[in-house]
């Protein structure tokens, strides 16, 4: 986790002024906080509770339960009832995520387990279709056999996708 943020520091920081010219100190993109996500179709508190656990296990802090905002004849979802989970990573906890994330789980997955989405300049989101890639999820496989996908949204402060791109090549995540 700690040789992350040095490696960013030292490394990252001095290509990517470099590369791309900035007038100041401030400019430089970085990598700001990681969402994590558990969405539900229906609001069963079986589910939910262990999408929480997960996603707990995963981070290593308390996750929230998210509500709905608006009615939804269709999925039969009422206004303020609970769709899902979700947690936001910042500062250490986020680098120790991450290591985790490139370490252990992109090892292990292939490239059609996991669905990209680089549409917006300042984040990348992804989906992991199975979630018990987490070494700590695969030992209770019992407990988390039912959870679905799991999103994941990295968010930097950059401000063009050629900078988007060439800070997650160089923490080494390859699209």
């Amino acid at each position: 986790m700690f040789f992350l943020k040095t490696y960013f520091d030292r490394v990252i920081k001095y290509d990517l002024v470099n590369t791309f010219f900035y007038q100041n100190l401030l400019e430089i993109p970085k990598l700001e906080k990681i969402i994590l996500n558990f969405g539900y179709q229906k609001s069963n508190f079986k589910y939910l509770v262990s999408g929480l656990l997960a996603l707990e296990f995963i981070s290593l802090k308390r996750s929230k339960i998210t509500k709905s905002k608006h009615l939804n004849v269709f999925l039969k979802i009422k206004k303020g009832n609970p769709v899902g989970c979700k947690i936001v990573l910042k500062k250490s906890t986020m680098y120790f995520f991450y290591l985790k994330l490139i370490t252990s789980v992109f090892s292990k997955s292939q490239t059609s387990s996991l669905q990209w989405n680089l549409k917006l300049v300042r984040s990348i989101s992804f989906r992991l279709k199975t979630p018990l890639l987490f070494t700590e999820l695969e030992n209770q496989f019992q407990f988390f056999k039912d959870i679905p996908q799991l999103d994941i949204t990295l968010l930097t402060n950059s401000r063009s996708r050629k900078e988007l791109v060439f800070l997650l090549n160089s923490i080494k995540f390859y699209l």
